[in-house]
């Protein structure tokens, strides 16, 4: 993975050397900066030698996350000195407490409209994507997404993606060019390996529901007991910088609730292997439909909790309901 990004970490560290070697002939005293370029340096010949992104101690490769965070580091997470050990997990913890004030208010109730959700990191922190916000008509945005990768690195493009919807929805655009919008910005301004599936939907005071799904899972619309899904119409946001995307439009009666999840329920499994799978979601919802939405978010994860039993969580999981409630 590491020589996939190579080029891209070589471009920044080049653009670092130069940034550096401007600084250091501008200022007299530089001790700091002058041993910052001596680590850049050091990196662009351990890339010249064919040894990049490879321990220093165990040679095995460095984690990709940490390596994106920071090209800079020279070793793998079990040979860190303890006070680099210490350092991490102080950067953990922040970005944890970072992540958690990002989330949306739970059991929001708005202009017709009963949104809840649960949102659970399989690490410290998560690259699962939730958010909703209302904008000053009664109109209600709802995002529900999964970014590449996992851990630090997946956490900071969350927070990317969470500050390009706040950004860009208040300009009123049709929610095929927010999508568009965002997916371009995503795609300039992070690495190539980098994209997110993402259901970005649009929810007005009379019940219609605009959906765009960008190569997430479908979400499960429940009426009346009976479900079916909103399927993916376009690719995840962030492949390509031109990306199109379409909307599909419906409309919820009173009663009718939206699921959306994170491949962290569907792929679950138990201790046999077997993945907890749609259509047991769709099972279960369809049984529950008369739940408010928190309420069905607590089945959702009891049953998920009986279905893994003491199998530990591999990914992250993110449960989101909309509920029509007038």
């Amino acid at each position: 993975m590491a020589a996939a990004i190579e080029p891209v970490l070589r471009e920044q560290l080049v653009d670092r050397l130069h940034k550096l070697e401007t600084a250091i002939a501008q200022t007299d005293e530089a001790p700091n900066l002058t041993q910052l370029l001596r680590e850049v340096d050091a990196a662009l010949a351990r890339m010249e030698r064919g040894s990049y992104g490879l321990c220093e101690v165990c040679h095995d490769p460095v984690e990709t996350a940490r390596l994106i965070a920071d090209p800079l580091v020279r070793f793998c997470i079990d040979h860190l000195t303890p006070s680099q050990q210490v350092a991490l997990q102080q950067d953990l913890d922040l970005a944890a407490r970072i992540q958690d004030g990002l989330l949306p208010p739970n059991n929001l109730r708005s202009d017709g409209w009963h949104v809840a959700y649960h949102y659970e990191a399989a690490g410290a922190v998560s690259g699962d994507y939730c958010d909703f916000v209302r904008d000053g008509d009664g109109t209600l945005y709802f995002m529900l997404g999964d970014v590449s990768g996992k851990g630090i690195a997946a956490s900071m493009l969350m927070s990317h993606l969470h500050a390009m919807f706040r950004t860009l929805i208040p300009l009123g655009l049709p929610l095929a060019q927010l999508v568009e919008r965002a997916s371009r910005v995503f795609c300039e301004s992070t690495l190539p390996t980098h994209f997110a599936t993402l259901v970005c939907g649009k929810a007005d005071p009379t019940g219609a529901v605009e959906v765009c799904n960008a190569g997430h899972l479908p979400p499960l619309w429940i009426h009346q007991g009976e479900a079916s899904g909103i399927a993916a119409t376009g690719l995840p946001v962030g492949i390509f910088c031109d990306e199109q995307f379409t909307v599909e439009t419906i409309r919820l009666a009173p009663g009718d609730t939206l699921l959306l999840y994170t491949d962290g329920l569907s792929e679950s499994q138990n201790i046999a292997g077997a993945e907890y799978g749609a259509q047991r979601l769709s099972e279960l919802a369809c049984r529950h439909f008369a739940l408010a939405p928190d309420a069905l978010v607590s089945v959702c994860i009891e049953d998920l909790g009986a279905f893994r039993a003491a199998t530990p969580k591999a990914d992250d999981l993110t449960i989101m309901t909309i509920r029509r409630i007038d």
